[in-house]
């Protein structure tokens, strides 16, 4: 049975990423790859009807849900007859697995490693969609379940804990022994928002709190509890960074991207995707925290310039010089209208993006930050898989 390849990650119980190997993007615009994965994730299905011309065409599996893994190299794609794994950069099909029907809603990665989340979706549930099933991909089955009353909303992983969203709750668990180790109760999150650090020597949780437009924040390892009052909307979508130092939060209103510290509970940054409202799919932080990717219903992904890393070197905040860079405003070329707050509207004191790549309005798109230097991956729910640099 085919496995995901060698890669830095140990394997598995000790999948740990090389945080430090990913480098700094810095943007070009008008450079971009589009493929069409639905397509070439099929040969099989080619061949035969070039060999066979009298059998009808296959019908080809729909998409239920995309996410990439913790360090962007792979993503999954789950279907309504199985699941499949890609990776990223070059971009091909590394495995799938089919169920003869049975649907897979949620397939959650960990790094590169044999053990997978799966909830059951589709009109035809592999699983029943109130469990989490464990996949062991060198056995090629199940090893563990996790049962709950209601449907699971969201699954995320680490090396050592395993945390399952229902409507409003979320649960903790020891990876090793499916031991509970802590509830959380949140407001209604039917979309299953949760994210977690995934530096071995902390656990940092954000989930949304008990009150609309607030984030509630567990640090485990100091046992510590930090409630933000985000947004005064309800809360859309937010991204950790790797290390759980800072948190970026969108509303339902999704004008608005705030930038906090996770620890302390602070305001670092608020930009600006655009004047209208707006449905925010994905946000992601780019490995050093310099860059924040949105995208959204309107058919665009914002990619802004952030100023609360204090680890890059002011010349990689600025850009530097180079002519490459030209096209691309500086990050902090908003700071000149510092001197007018308070007397323009709040919507000219904002910070804008520094690039931005349109793509086809109303499709749901998930961004990342690819491991090759200069590169935003936008997967589509239309099926298509794209860079950007």
């Amino acid at each position: 049975m085919a496995t995901l390849p060698a890669s830095p990650s140990p394997p598995w119980p000790n999948p740990n990423p090389n945080l430090n190997s990913i480098p700094n993007p810095n943007f070009h615009p008008d450079q971009s790859q589009t493929l069409d994965f639905d397509s070439l994730m099929s040969p099989q299905s080619h061949h035969a009807s070039t060999d066979s011309p009298e059998s009808p065409p296959a019908t080809p599996p729909s998409l239920l849900q995309l996410s990439f893994n913790q360090d962007h190299a792979c993503f999954a794609a789950a279907t309504d007859n199985g699941f499949r794994i890609y990776n990223c950069d070059p971009f091909r099909e590394l495995f799938r697995r089919e169920f003869g029907g049975g649907g897979i809603g949620h397939v959650e990665m960990l790094f590169r490693c044999n053990i997978l989340a799966l909830v059951g979706g589709g009109s035809h549930s592999q699983y029943p969609p109130t469990k989490v099933m464990i996949w062991d991909d060198h056995q090629g089955t199940c090893i563990r379940e996790l049962s709950f009353r209601s449907p699971v909303s969201g699954v995320r992983l680490r090396r050592d804990r395993i945390i399952v969203v229902v409507e409003q709750k979320i649960f903790v668990y020891n990876f090793a022994d499916l031991k509970l180790l802590h509830q959380i109760e949140t407001i209604a999150n039917p979309k299953g928002l949760c994210e977690v650090s995934h530096l071995t020597d902390s656990l940092v949780l954000a989930c949304p709190g008990l009150h609309k437009g607030q984030i509630r924040i567990e640090h485990f390892s100091q046992k510590r509890t930090k409630f933000i009052s985000a947004h005064d909307s309800r809360i859309a979508c937010f991204a950790l960074t790797l290390d759980g130092q800072f948190i970026a939060t969108a509303s339902t209103k999704g004008t608005l991207i705030r930038i906090y510290d996770a620890e302390l509970g602070t305001l670092l940054q608020e930009v600006r995707r655009g004047a209208n409202a707006a449905e925010i799919y994905s946000l992601a932080f780019s490995s050093t925290a310099q860059w924040l990717a949105v995208s959204s219903d309107k058919g665009t992904v914002h990619v802004f310039g952030l100023k609360v890393n204090p680890n890059v070197p002011e010349n990689e905040n600025s850009h530097g010089s180079s002519s490459s860079d030209a096209a691309i405003a500086s990050p902090s070329s908003s700071r000149s209208f510092i001197k007018f707050k308070g007397v323009l509207p709040k919507y000219f004191n904002s910070e804008w993006s520094v690039a931005r790549f349109h793509l086809h309005e109303g499709t749901q798109y998930t961004v990342a930050f690819g491991v090759e230097k200069n590169t935003v991956i936008i997967l589509g729910m239309d099926g298509r898989y794209d860079t950007r640099k």
